[in-house]
C-alpha cells in the first residue's frame, strides 16, 4: 500500500515559497505615502525636503530591489504577471497623471513638484508590481510561463 499523497495543482501552487515581494512592495508604498503626506502637509509653503527625500530614496531602493527579486523568479506564471501588470500599469499611470495635473494646477513648483512627481512614479510602478505578483503567484506554471 502506498502512503504517497497527491496534491491538487492549486495546493501545490499555494505551497510554493516566494521571496518577500509583496512585503517589500507594501513597505515601499508606505514610505511613499508618508513622504507625500509630509510634503502635502506643508503646502502651499515650501517644506523642509530632507525627510521627504530620505523617505523617497528608501522607497525607490525597495522598489528596485523588489523588481530585481521578481526578475530572478523561476517557474513563475510570467504570462499572467505581464497581463495583470500591464493593465494595472495603464490604470495607475492614468491615476498618477491626473494627480500630477492637480499638483501643477495648484501651482506646486520647484523641488516640491519634483519630489511629488517621483513619488507618483514609485506609486505608479509599485502597485501594479504588487497586483501582478499577487495574482501570478497563485497560477499554475504552464510551459510558456517558464523562464
Amino acid at each position: 500500500m502506498s502512503t504517497q499523497t497527491t496534491h491538487s495543482p492549486s495546493t501545490a501552487v499555494s505551497e510554493r515559497k516566494f521571496p518577500p515581494v509583496a512585503q517589500m512592495a507594501v513597505a515601499s508604498m508606505a514610505l511613499v505615502i508618508v513622504a507625500g503626506i509630509y510634503l502635502a502637509a506643508h503646502l502651499p509653503h515650501r517644506p523642509p525636503l530632507g525627510p521627504a527625500v530620505a523617505l523617497l530614496v528608501a522607497a525607490g531602493v525597495l522598489l528596485v530591489v523588489d523588481v530585481a527579486t521578481v526578475g530572478r523568479l523561476k517557474n513563475f506564471a510570467w504570462d499572467v504577471f505581464f497581463r495583470v501588470g500591464g493593465w494595472a500599469l495603464l490604470g495607475y499611470g492614468v491615476i498618477s497623471g491626473m494627480l500630477e495635473f492637480v499638483f501643477v494646477f495648484d501651482h506646486t513648483r520647484g523641488s516640491s513638484l519634483v519630489l511629488l512627481t517621483l513619488s507618483l512614479l514609485v506609486f505608479a510602478l509599485d502597485i501594479p508590481l504588487l497586483l501582478a505578483f499577487s495574482v501570478a503567484r497563485y497560477q499554475d506554471v504552464g510551459p510558456s510561463s517558464k523562464r
